[in-house]
């Protein structure tokens, strides 16, 4: 898959909208093993939701929480300018709108496919 990433390589773009990108100075195998983590709490989520299990829910969420937040994706910034977190906001709404308008639409409508 082609993901969009900001030039500062601080977030990719979904449908128009910033995802904050995982922490570029973890090792490897931590990033790794927070992958992990976050793919089996992803799990746990469903099958808490399709068993109706309240307490596997407030469990399976707290650790997708926890694996995003070990990964940068969550809670304070990994980066140290002081620039503001536009996590999960439309791009057009931010000061990467002009670098998004000027991408050309064949390299947009190409993003997200495999």
């Amino acid at each position: 898959m082609h993901l969009l990433e900001t030039p500062d390589g601080r977030y990719i773009v979904v449908h128009g909208r910033l995802w904050r990108r995982h922490r570029p100075d973890l090792e490897p195998v931590e990033r790794d093993r927070l992958v992990r983590a976050l793919i089996e709490a992803r799990r746990a989520l469903r099958a808490g939701r399709r068993s109706g299990n309240p307490a596997a829910i407030a469990a399976a969420t707290a650790a997708v929480d926890a694996a995003k937040r070990g990964l940068g994706e969550r809670g304070p910034v990994w980066w140290t300018d002081s620039t503001p977190d536009f996590d999960r906001r439309l791009i057009r709404h931010t000061f990467y709108a002009a670098w998004y308008q000027a991408l050309s639409g064949p390299e947009k409508s190409m993003l997200g496919r495999r």
